[in-house]
């Protein structure tokens, strides 16, 4: 039994390559890929090391062994804790859209995922559907018959797409649109099984859908309107 996280990374756009080859090094690998610019107030940057500079966000799925060998790889060979280096998260996984998609994320690799938890108290939860590019009315239309509220798109590139048809049955694109929704804790399987059936790895937005568990909210209101 284990816990699956999403990994996120973030580093000057210039050190892309160099974390992903580390993570190669551990059979750990990127699922997305995304760019950005630093938009940090100059203080905290400052405090890290960092610059308002052009940003990459690496995504990868891992489990708590995992983690801890990563961890202590990105403090031993990547130096992360030096400022300006990096820097490196994970958030608990709470509940995937298909055995296959988990298959997908996890590369094949050993793993009894948990029975679904929430973390007391939770009251929502972020829905993340990585899906080809163009597809994001599909997905949102069968969310919404669900009752979700809106969502926002981020253009991202897919690096594991050479597996998809081996986990998946199914070959996907490599330009991808992540879509993020935040639902209450109790309607996320309707909006989930919605977006899986109407939009899932066998239609053309080939979408896999997963979410993360919220522990704190604020602006809340128009969701909560619009789920009266």
């Amino acid at each position: 039994m284990s816990v699956l996280y999403m990994m996120a990374t973030v580093s000057d756009r210039n050190q892309t390559r160099r974390f992903l080859a580390f993570y190669r090094e551990y059979n750990i690998t990127v699922s997305l890929i995304t760019f950005g610019r630093g938009t940090t107030a100059s203080e905290i940057l400052d405090s890290f090391g960092l610059e308002a500079a052009e940003k990459a966000v690496l995504f990868s799925f891992v489990t708590e062994n995992e983690w801890q060998q990563l961890k202590a790889g990105l403090q031993k060979q990547m130096k992360i804790d030096i400022p300006g280096t990096g820097i490196a998260f994970i958030i608990p996984v709470s509940s995937i859209g298909g055995k296959k998609q988990l298959q997908f994320l996890t590369e094949g690799r050993e793993f009894k995922k948990e029975e679904e938890s929430t973390l007391k108290n939770t009251r929502y939860e972020l829905l993340v559907a990585i899906a080809n590019q163009g597809y994001t009315d599909m997905i949102m239309d069968a969310a919404r018959e669900a009752n979700a509220a809106g969502g926002t798109v981020i253009h991202a590139k897919g690096t594991g797409t050479e597996k998809a048809e081996k986990f998946l049955g199914v070959s996907i694109a490599a330009e991808k649109e992540l879509i993020f929704m935040v639902t209450r804790q109790e309607g996320k399987n309707a909006i989930m099984r919605a977006i899986m059936d109407k939009a899932g790895i066998t239609s053309k937005a080939g979408t896999i859908v997963f979410s993360l568990p919220v522990t704190e909210t604020a602006g809340m209101r128009l969701i909560e309107d619009s789920e009266q």
